[in-house]
């Protein structure tokens, strides 16, 4: 009890209700080049049509990178996207711009932290949203009170702008704030309709502390920054632009704002794609490395690249030790190459290092591309990966996603090849997954393997994402026991904590036995004088069945089946 200096009641509440919490398995991760879109930063897809309004749609230099992430949305709603960027002086990523100068701005944050100043210039006064050629499509008008007669655009709007009822509340001369803004496809790469109005902004205004009626930031910069998808601001109209006043960006207090002279109407130009490397996507992979700071579970690497599934098993996947990578041999190996499938896809994995928190598939599916009307070739592991997600939804991460109940893939027209049983043999002794098409039964993951090639039941894909949720739950409740004491009542509370989870993945058929071990035979004087606490958790796994003998025994009329049951 708490110590007091006079008679009186204190009060205090022990909490001893902590259980094992629930963790995400089904959260995916995904790098890749896309045409449009934040980059350098993790966004959350839900599905492809997210996928197609942040990303862009598929082009003919990105389709197995695109496909891939959409495929595994078509199992699971969690994937966090990571855009590629070029920084490369020569060949970088470029926003276009109203003024034709070269300009790289990643994302919000970063607009934010180098966008330009308030003062007027050369009318360079916006930027495409996200780097790209798509952005040279773009085109921006503004228009004002002094410029609002004979605008091209002025139908799009209910009244010219004139002087908004917050700047009209700060002076008897505040006045002339208001503008109008689209933003059009000009060139209809964006919308298939050139000349389409992609945005409009009515009534904004040029005062930087203008509120709306709802108390929100009316200034048009602010608007810009919090609803555009397709511009950033980047500078005022041009002093020569302008009529005499006070200056776009200030205070609405006794101002008069200039006016434009005439609409000025500027199309965005100079936006480039650059030239995403190997190196670039790699660097994207790392804003998944801090398991602390972001929470996912499967990884997706797209298109079959070495440099690339080495980087995220070594670097992500075995650094964390949270989640496993999904990887597909080149397209090269496996699509028009018959005959010699098997054995490329054996060469590349054998270049690949040993893991047990990365899976292998066996190559590529042709699938039909509406955004393109026509088929390509995709990758395998976007589906394997949503695969599990499939297995987690329908049973627990413990069980396999392999087979005709769960293993099933959607979306195929072929596959590039289709793997005999001698073709299996020789895949699946190297730790790589067939994918198998059964007539009148779908396409099937026809193996549970992980890459790991040490004999173990870690070479299994439900044994090491049974023991990624054990260790992952057990360890975030473990955190409530730091800096309590190392006693008797701070382990049989650990004890009573683990082995109902335990019970409960073992009622689920995770599990077959356990046994959880935390008193003074291995928290010793020692440990506990080292400041440390010791838990040791025995777990015999469920193993899936990969391997099905049938005996079918003919017996003579006369013999009783007592005589030979059992004699094979």
């Amino acid at each position: 009890m708490a110590f007091q200096l006079s008679p009186g009641v204190n009060v205090s509440e022990i909490d001893l209700t902590t259980v094992i919490p629930s963790v995400a398995t089904s959260t995916g991760a995904f790098v890749g080049p896309f045409a449009w879109g934040p980059c350098s930063e993790i966004t959350t897809i839900s599905d492809e049509t997210r996928l197609v309004n942040t990303f862009g749609v598929p082009n003919n230099d990105n389709y197995e990178y695109w496909f891939s992430a959409a495929n595994f949305l078509a199992y699971g709603n969690n994937l966090k996207v990571v855009r590629g960027v070029d920084t490369t002086p020569a060949t970088r990523s470029n926003n276009a711009t109203a003024n034709g100068t070269t300009i790289l701005i990643r994302n919000l944050d970063d607009w934010t932290a180098n966008q330009q100043g308030n003062a007027e210039g050369s009318f360079g006064g916006w930027a495409a949203r996200f780097p790209g050629v798509l952005g040279n499509s773009l085109q921006v008008s503004i228009a004002d009170g002094g410029s609002y007669t004979g605008w091209a655009y002025a139908s799009q709007f209910t009244a010219r702008p004139n002087t908004s009822t917050y700047v009209a509340s700060k002076g008897t001369s505040a006045s002339n704030d208001e503008v109008h803004i689209v933003v059009v496809d000009e060139d209809g790469l964006i919308s298939g309709t050139a000349g389409t109005v992609l945005e409009k902004y009515a009534f904004v205004s040029k005062a930087s502390d203008a509120k709306d009626d709802s108390g929100n930031s009316n200034y048009y910069k602010n608007v810009i920054a919090a609803q555009s998808r397709w511009i950033h601001w980047v500078a005022h109209p041009a002093t020569g632009n302008l009529t005499s006043g006070t200056a776009w960006g200030s205070t609405a207090n006794n101002s008069a704002f200039k006016t434009l002279t005439a609409n000025v109407t500027a199309s965005l130009a100079n936006g480039a794609d650059g030239n995403i490397s190997t190196s670039q996507i790699t660097t994207g992979w790392d804003l998944f490395k801090n398991a602390e700071a972001i929470d996912i579970s499967l990884l997706v690497t797209g298109t079959g690249n070495s440099t690339i599934a080495t980087y995220v098993i070594s670097n992500i996947a075995e650094t964390r030790k949270d989640c496993v990578a999904f990887i597909s041999p080149t397209k090269a190996n496996v699509v028009n190459n018959p005959g010699g499938e098997a054995a490329a896809a054996v060469a590349f994995r054998n270049g690949l290092t040993s893991s047990s928190y990365a899976v292998i598939d066996c190559g590529y599916k042709y699938q039909y591309d509406k955004y393109a009307d026509l088929y390509r070739w995709i990758p395998l592991n976007g589906d394997i990966a949503g695969l599990c997600v499939r297995t987690d939804n329908e049973r627990d991460p413990w069980f396999s996603p392999g087979g005709l109940n769960r293993g099933v893939i959607k979306n195929v027209v072929k596959l590039a090849w289709n793997p005999t049983k001698t073709d299996r043999d020789t895949l699946y002794s190297s730790g790589i997954n067939p994918v198998v098409s059964f007539p009148g039964e779908g396409t099937v993951l026809f193996g549970d393997k992980t890459m790991l090639s040490k004999p173990s039941a870690f070479d299994r894909i439900n044994v090491r994402r049974l023991f990624i949720v054990l260790e992952k739950a057990i360890a975030r409740a473990a955190r409530f026991s730091l800096f309590e004491f190392n006693d008797q009542f701070t382990r049989a509370q650990f004890v009573a904590i683990v082995e109902p989870f335990l019970r409960d993945v073992q009622g689920r058929r995770g599990i077959t036995d356990f046994r959880v071990v935390c008193d003074d035979t291995n928290n010793t004087g020692q440990v506990i004088d080292s400041n440390q606490f010791v838990g040791d958790i025995y777990i015999k796994p469920a193993r899936s069945i990969n391997f099905i003998q049938l005996n079918f025994v003919a017996v003579r009329t006369g013999v009783s089946f007592n005589e030979v049951v059992g004699s094979f």
